[in-house]
């Protein structure tokens, strides 16, 4: 996927996925602390998986004060919210981890499914700072690993690095010439269904494939009835920055394009279980 012109990569793993970033020129030691710093800043707040993040604490309820990009995160969640009917949720941790997908990774139901809490409840989320008068176990996968890929995007403009791909187990964002992305086929990874041109955009995805621990259970719940969502199997988004393509890539699971278009800018595909494709009518690139 990288263009030639950026020759230099650094991996590494990081929050549950394999991270690659493609430069011009070398990282530097500087550029490469600051973005190993910054990612492991974000999951010290936002992690669901350990007991000392910032959210952990909201097990118990109370009050929990984020850094200053926690109010984008929260206002985005608020409005898909809304757009979703409940069905995209950050209260859906719980239901989650009902399901096995818990702290410990013991991929055991504890139980049948359960709905996620009402967000306006017992749980408030105003700018950058979160109050649950309950415990409440926060997930913000659907949007944070997108919002961190953004985030180590702008470090390394920061550090001089104006032109890079920042790739994050799919989730990409990329400054440059623009270079051919392959969409992967939900059913067999080792061929794709598809290509886009990416240039100063961001396209990510999310498909019912990844984090299936179990036979029809997977990390893509409707959080008004804590079951997996079995319609849609595979989307991918285009849009001007990887926080709201990510966040829309799980939002099309739970409604139809339409209803997210009429307050967002971007272009998809959409695939349902019965092969199906839906996509923009003005996406580029080609579906096979």
């Amino acid at each position: 996927m990288s263009p030639a012109a950026l020759q230099h990569s650094v991996r590494f793993e990081a929050i549950g996925t394999t991270w690659q970033i493609d430069t011009l020129a070398e990282l530097s030691a500087g550029a490469r602390a600051a973005v190993v710093g910054l990612v492991e800043e974000y999951d010290g707040v936002y992690s669901r998986f350990r007991a000392d993040s910032r959210i952990a604490g909201l097990a118990y309820g109370g009050t929990v004060e984020l850094p200053p990009h926690g109010e984008h995160l929260g206002s985005l969640y608020r409005t898909l919210y809304r757009l979703t009917e409940g069905a995209m949720s950050p209260l859906v941790g719980g239901s989650l981890e009902q399901l096995g997908y818990d702290a410990d990774y013991s991929f055991t139901p504890a139980g049948s499914p359960c709905s996620a809490p009402v967000w306006d409840e017992r749980f408030d989320w105003t700018g950058n700072v979160i109050k649950a008068q309950a415990p409440v176990i926060l997930d913000v996968g659907a949007a944070g690993k997108g919002q961190l890929v953004d985030l180590v995007s702008q470090t390394l403009k920061a550090f001089g690095y104006a032109e890079h791909t920042v790739d994050a187990g799919g989730d990409t964002i990329h400054h440059g010439l623009p270079i051919t992305v392959a969409l992967e086929h939900p059913y067999n990874t080792g061929s794709a269904i598809g290509v886009v041109p990416l240039a100063d955009q961001a396209l990510c995805a999310s498909a019912s494939n990844r984090r299936r621990w179990s036979d029809g259970l997977h990390h893509v719940l409707d959080a008004t009835t804590g079951r997996c969502v079995d319609k849609v199997v595979a989307t991918w988004v285009l849009a001007g920055d990887a926080l709201h393509a990510d966040a829309l890539a799980t939002a099309l699971f739970l409604v139809p394009p339409e209803i997210l278009l009429a307050e967002f800018d971007f272009e998809y595909v959409r695939v349902h279980s019965d092969g199906r494709a839906q996509f923009s009518s003005s996406l580029a690139g080609a579906l096979f």
